[in-house]
Order: structure tokens, then sequence, then C-alpha cells
């Protein structure tokens, strides 16, 4: 080859390289920024905008969310309680598969999330993002003594882990560039950042904390120079006990301290969604909102239904349930200029789906083996049906009972509630084994057609031990299970292991009295 051909191949690829590069630049500018909202205990009827005939909390700012952007209908969280959802964020996986069969974490423990699973923190940290997460964590960590590095073990439910304590496998060894927030609601006093407890502060702080550090985080990124998109991650720990309007909320609603922290919860929304108004970002970023699970008890339900306020917004049941009311929850999705403002969507999703989508929207595909039961709902932001290969979606309570959602019908594998909303577990020995609802025709649960649509029920049954058995509910590489054995019939295996224990009682009984005999002899 002479020089001149040379110099013309070495110049041919300089120009491929340019436009390589020009095109991983143009890819990196147009991804768009990411905040990420979740509310603690906020129920679908919370929303004024969502259930305007039976919600009274006045909710200004989601409200505007949802006139500048898409409702979803028909969202459900991972779980009906805390720690299981969040998981199922993270992950795009449900938590059942790991060894957190019901119930939630409550601290001072090794990571829920293995130290080698893809987290949404990660992934998108692998695309050039700038990644932080303000708020509750709620799945495990361990505590370090400063000093001794030995683990700190936790002595009663009150204990906090002392401040300068380190953390070897929180949020930022999870994928998080930042981290500034709480464990979860009893160790609130706690206040992290990054890997170190930093100080204690009262848990009425806690909300107007993460609201300025959410705001301060829109505005230093707005600041910088280089480029990177940033996903804000800002899981609230309210309006979940204790529940502690500030001073300056507190008696607004008229309803009492729950529709007060409501209302403050509904302000930091504000508050945040102003701060990107404020730095330019607006444009740029996707905006979801949503909430980890249904109302808790503990906003005294039966109050609020005294000035005609339904935090299920008619859907049975609330926090901890398998009926809807326990995990259908608020989403609503924010993009200027791709998501149509003041629309609404009715496909079934769930909050496992968002690892799936920021993949399709970043364009590169989730790692193999992670994500096992997320799917993109990129199409529907776009109006356009979803392509799935999830035949339902998994509903699980804080009791560990499963529920499989599959079109319109719906079969909970519970004689009751499956949470704390009556008639539980033990209250229900005359009902059927299990109960099977058409969601389209009745959405509030109150006929069941498990004995009259056996058929039916058989199909889902089906195809929830086939999403247990392959350790995935979508298309893909076999991925096995944390633990080997998962309990189906939470309620059928607790009254065998009920009777076998007053067996055993029986028997001790009848042995014992043998032996007194045989000595009385």
């Amino acid at each position: 080859m002479n020089k001149s051909n040379v110099f013309n191949a070495k110049l041919i690829l300089a120009m491929l390289l340019t436009v390589v590069l020009d095109v991983n630049a143009q890819k990196k500018s147009e991804q768009p920024n990411i905040v990420f909202i979740i509310c603690d205990d906020l129920g679908y009827g919370d929303v004024q905008s969502l259930a305007p005939e039976t919600s009274k909390i006045k909710t200004p700012h989601i409200d505007r969310l949802t006139r500048e952007g898409m409702v979803f209908t028909d969202a459900h969280s991972g779980s009906s309680v805390c720690t299981p959802t969040r998981y199922g964020i993270m992950t795009g996986r449900y938590s059942w598969r790991t060894k957190l069969q019901s119930g939630v974490v409550q601290g001072f423990a090794p990571n829920l999330v293995a130290e080698d699973r893809p987290t949404i923190g990660n992934f998108l940290k692998s695309q050039g993002y700038h990644t932080a997460i303000i708020g509750k964590w709620h799945l495990n960590f361990q505590y370090l003594d400063a000093v001794s590095k030995e683990p700190i073990s936790k002595i009663g439910k009150k204990q906090l882990p002392p401040v300068g304590a380190i953390i070897p496998d929180g949020p930022i060894h999870r994928g998080f560039d930042y981290y500034h927030g709480f464990h979860h609601a009893r160790d609130m006093k706690a206040v992290i950042e990054n890997d170190k407890v930093i100080l204690y502060d009262d848990e009425i702080n806690m909300l107007p904390r993460l609201t300025s550090k959410s705001v301060n985080y829109i505005h230093q990124q707005a600041k910088n120079k280089d480029g990177k998109p940033f996903f804000l991650y800002v899981p609230l720990g309210s309006p979940h006990t204790p529940i502690l309007p500030s001073k300056e909320w507190q008696g607004k609603s008229g309803m009492g301290a729950y529709a007060d922290f409501v209302m403050q919860t509904d302000a930091t929304v504000g508050s945040i969604t102003k701060a990107l108004d404020e730095s330019g970002l607006s444009k740029n970023t996707l905006l979801i909102f949503t909430s980890d699970n249904g109302t808790s008890k503990a906003a005294d339900i039966p109050n609020l239904e005294k000035y005609g306020h339904i935090v299920s917004a008619g859907y049975r049941g609330s926090k901890s349930d398998l009926w809807d009311g326990g995990h259908r929850v608020p989403f609503i999705v924010k993009w200027p200029n791709k998501v149509k403002a003041h629309s609404t969507n009715s496909s079934l999703i769930c909050l496992t789906d968002v690892l799936a989508t920021f993949s399709e929207i970043t364009h590169v595909a989730v790692p193999s083996k992670s994500g096992e039961d997320s799917v993109s709902f990129l199409a529907a932001l776009k109006g356009e049906k979803i392509k799935s290969t999830r035949a339902g979606v998994i509903h699980h309570s804080i009791s560990g009972h499963f529920a499989y959602r599959l079109g319109k019908w719906k079969l909970l594998l519970a004689k009751g509630s499956g949470g704390w909303s009556s008639p539980r577990e033990n209250e229900s020995s005359k009902m059927p084994i299990a109960q099977l609802y058409d969601i389209e025709k009745d959405p509030a649960e109150t006929q069941n057609l498990y004995e009259t649509r056996p058929e039916i029920a058989k199909k889902l049954l089906k195809q929830l031990e086939l999403d247990i058995k392959t350790g995935r509910s979508t298309k893909g590489e076999f991925s096995k299970n944390d633990v080997d054995k998962i309990i189906l019939w939470k309620s059928e295996n607790s009254n065998k292991a009920k009777n076998k224990s007053k067996k055993n009682k029986k028997a001790k009984k009848k042995r014992s009295k043998k032996k007194k005999s045989r000595e009385e002899v």
C-alpha cells in the first residue's frame, strides 16, 4: 500500500471514529434526567385528582402532575408493604424470590440486595448517570463500630446505631454516588450520609430535611458542566408513621394529623418540581411519582371516612392486604414533549417494571439474569400498547399470601385479606380456601367467583406456579430463586402446622399420662 492509500485509510478511520463519538455524545446528551419520587403508605384515594369524589385532602402539586403527565390507573406495587416493594423497584425482581417471604426487614443486618445483583442505581451509573438516593432505604445494611470495625448487633426495637457508625453495604455500595437519609421508621432519628451515621435528629425534621436535600441536589446538578444526566431517587418516609407534620402544617387539613402530613408531603413534591423548573431542567427530565403500598391503618381510616375521605378510592382493603387497596398505587409520569399531558393509561403495570423501562429509555439491555419480573412500559408513555412477555402480575401481602392478576381476573390464595383487614385468615374458617374476582365488573372485590369459575382459577394458579418455578415471570434465561421452597398456600400450610402442633401436644400429654400412671404403679 503506498503512502497516499495509507493516508486515505487513516483519514477514513478517523472520520468513522468521529462519527461514532458524535453519535455516542448525542445519545448521552439525549438521555433524560430521571427523578423518581415514592411516598410511603400513600393510598390511591389520598390524591385528590385521582379520586375527586372521595378524596378530601388537598394535593395541588401532585394534581398538577396529573394535568401535565400521564396517570396509570392500574399500577401496583410489588407488595402491600415497604421492604418487598423497594426491593422490586431496585432490582426488577419480586422480593419473595429472596429469603424475605413475609413482613419487612428491621435493619442491623446484611443488605437484602446481593452485591452482584444489578440495581437501577448501578445500571444507570454504568450509562453515565450521576446517581443519588435521598430518603428511606429499608432494605437492610450493617453498622460497623467506627474504631473496631466489628458489626454492631441490635438489642431491642428502639436501639439506634451510634453516631459515627460505618455502613459497609449501603446504597453507595449498590450503585448510588450519593446517599442521604435513614434506614426505616423506627431508626429515623439516625441520619445517614453516604456510608456513615452523621447525627441524631428529631423525626419531625426528616421530611423538611429530605425536601431541602433534594432541592439542593437538583440545583447542584444544574450547575455541573460535565453534561452528565442524573438519577435522583427520593423515597420519602411520609405519610408513614411516625405521623409528624411540621408545626406550620399542623391543623392545615382540618381532618387530623395524617391529612396534614399528606398535605406536607404534597408540598415536598411541589418543592422538587419547582427546583426542576427554576434550574431549567424540567424539559429534559422524566419525573415519576408513586407510592410503595396502600394507606396504613395508623392513618385512622374511620376518622377520615367521617369527612368523606376514602383512602383507597373504593378499592377493598389497605396497606398489608391482598385486595387492591393494599397495592394499587398512584403512578404518574411527567416527561415534557414525550408524554401526552393530562392523559391516562389503563395498562396493568407493576413497580418492578421501572428497571426494564429505564433500560429501553437508555437503549442498553438489562444484564443477563436480572430484572426477571420487569417489563418496560415505555410504549405506554408513547400512547402505544405495551409488548410484554409476562403473562400477569403477582401480588403479595404482609403475611406472604399470594395473588395473581391476569387480564381482568384476579386469584387470591387466601380466605381473607391476607393482611390486617378483617376478615383475617384465622377469622375465615367457613369461607372458601381462595378468592377469584372479575376486576372489570367488580373492582371492589365483593363477589367471590372461586367456586363458580374453577376453570379460571385453575388457569391463573398454573401460571403463578410456572412464574415461581422458572425464577422469572418474563421471557429469558432461567434464573434460580434464592430459596428452594416457596410456599404458595400459606393458610393451608399454617393450618397443617397448627394441627401438627396440636397432635404433638396431645401425644406428649398422652405419653406424660402413661408415664405418670407407670410411676404410680
